[in-house]
């Protein structure tokens, strides 16, 4: 069936990617929503149909720092978590991105604690958000799918570890229909992993990786990883335009944003993950109000999001997390990326702990943003 439309659960879809990109270390320790991928990918082992090396952890943490050391002697390797199992790897996550290694992980997007929630909103993932990484939203399974193969070629071609957010239970455990490209046609994309030999250790070649750094030199090797991040928004836009058109899809964004409504909007809406579906089928019939979709979280696209929204009189950010004391994330880096501190923008904050996201309340937002008083932070969907 690959190559070819199929009706996949969420995790089962990504799994197959995976197997397909055939990583040479998986490791992984099972939590709720993420443990379908990781089940899958072991049964896939199990049943001969993978060659890549298994390996179950006795935790998070331990699962992280495998594909660490993993990625560190030269291979592809690749994790998936949620939730409390990523606030546990936090360590080894900035761990990665300060020896660069080309570590893709996919993290099945879930509220954290306390109290314990099982379901889907973006706070996880907003606590290592400048951690180093790269990190894309998908709004739906072909999507999550598609941005996994970009992940990697990304990731070892800038030497920046890539996460791919998924929305926990939304989207890994939906099931749509999918289309897994092919090993052979994702090699014509991303060819095997083969990093030059001052990349990685070698037993007969010594090296050291992490070593101590004293503030003559700490402050360069941030300043450098902050210089390449921003960097690779470039690149982030023509290995996707390149993915796409291997692919045959007839996606018209950047791989950074993507943007649909009408020309000259009197509102736009902004949001990232599964979210998305749902905004879109509200405004269908709206001819006066567009939809911003970020694509590309980290690093943030802010040239290519002011562009956009300069068109409009009014801008809300709809968004699953909040920075507890402040805003949400993603409006404060809009606020910041905007010249104009004089447009109308608020922020909603929606979907905490799962809560339901409805057109009604999409449709309340639409309405509440045109008022030019109130408040500039509103929690929607309160019962």
């Amino acid at each position: 069936m690959e190559n070819k439309k199929q009706l996949l659960e969420g995790s089962q879809a990504i799994a197959a990617v995976i197997k397909n990109i055939k990583p040479a270390v998986i490791s992984a320790y099972p939590i709720t929503p993420q443990t379908h991928i990781v089940e899958k990918l072991a049964k896939l082992k199990a049943d001969g149909e993978a060659d890549y090396e298994y390996l179950r952890a006795e935790s998070e943490f331990a699962a992280a720092s495998i594909i660490l050391g993993a990625s560190a002697t030269g291979v592809r390797s690749y994790s998936a978590t949620s939730s409390q199992g990523l606030l546990l790897m936090t360590e080894v996550i900035f761990n990665i991105a300060g020896l660069r290694l080309p570590v893709v992980m996919t993290c099945a997007n879930r509220a954290i604690s306390a109290p314990i929630n099982i379901w889907n909103d973006h706070s996880d993932v907003m606590t290592i958000r400048d951690a180093g990484w790269i990190h894309f939203f998908a709004d739906s399974n072909q999507e999550a799918v598609d941005l996994h193969i970009l992940a990697y070629k990304i990731a070892e071609q800038l030497r920046l570890p890539v996460m791919v957010n998924v929305d926990g239970f939304i989207l890994t455990h939906a099931f749509e229909p999918v289309i897994i490209p092919s090993s052979k046609i994702i090699k014509k994309f991303l060819p095997n992993y083969a990093p030059k030999a001052d990349q990685f250790l070698n037993p007969k070649k010594p090296m050291t990786f992490g070593i101590f750094a004293t503030p003559a030199d700490y402050f360069e090797t941030r300043e450098n990883l902050h210089h390449d991040l921003t960097a690779s928004l470039t690149i982030i836009k023509k290995e996707y335009k390149d993915l796409m058109h291997l692919l045959g899809r007839k996606n018209k964004d950047s791989g950074l944003v993507e943007y649909s409504g009408p020309k000259k909007p009197e509102t736009i809406l902004v949001a990232m993950g599964s979210v998305i579906g749902t905004i879109r089928e509200t405004l269908k019939n709206d001819q006066r109000t567009g939809l911003l979709k970020i694509k590309t979280y980290r690093p943030f696209p802010a040239k290519e999001v002011s562009q956009i929204l300069l068109t409009a009189k009014n801008i809300a950010v709809i968004e699953k997390a909040i920075s507890l004391g402040q805003a949400g994330p993603l409006f404060s880096d809009i606020q910041a990326s905007l010249p104009n501190n004089q447009l109308n923008i608020k922020n909603y904050i929606v979907g905490l702990g799962g809560r339901d996201i409805t057109q009604k309340m999409i449709r309340e937002i639409v309405t509440d943003v045109k008022k030019k008083n109130g408040q500039k932070i509103k929690f929607i969907g309160k019962i």
